[in-house]
């Protein structure tokens, strides 16, 4: 049996659209399903090796904001100083407290 006699079939099927015919239903959504699956394998390829070349999918931005300011940092670093000073307040014994489990 070749393919184009199956198209034809297909077709002669698809023409009929009085009542339930599960053959014509069920070849139209094998093939449909099919023509489905396979694009989205196809997109899914040309995706993936677009983005291991480096590249992008859709349009590349042409400026990116700033990820921090300066400012925030340096407030980080004036926290982190804080609680170094405070930690060393208790390791040296300058904090001096009572344990009540003595």
């Amino acid at each position: 049996m070749n393919f184009s006699h199956l198209l034809d079939a297909f077709f002669r099927r698809a023409r009929s659209f009085s009542g339930i015919d599960p053959a014509r239903d069920w070849l139209f959504l094998l093939i449909s399903s099919t023509l489905v699956l396979s694009g989205i394998i196809v997109w899914n390829a040309w995706a993936f090796d677009t983005v291991a070349s480096g590249g992008t999918i859709g349009s590349s931005a042409t400026s990116t904001a700033p990820i921090f300011d300066q400012a925030s940092l340096e407030t980080i670093h004036v926290i982190f100083a804080e609680r170094a000073a405070e930690e060393e307040k208790y390791m040296s014994g300058v904090y001096q407290y009572a344990d009540p489990s003595q």
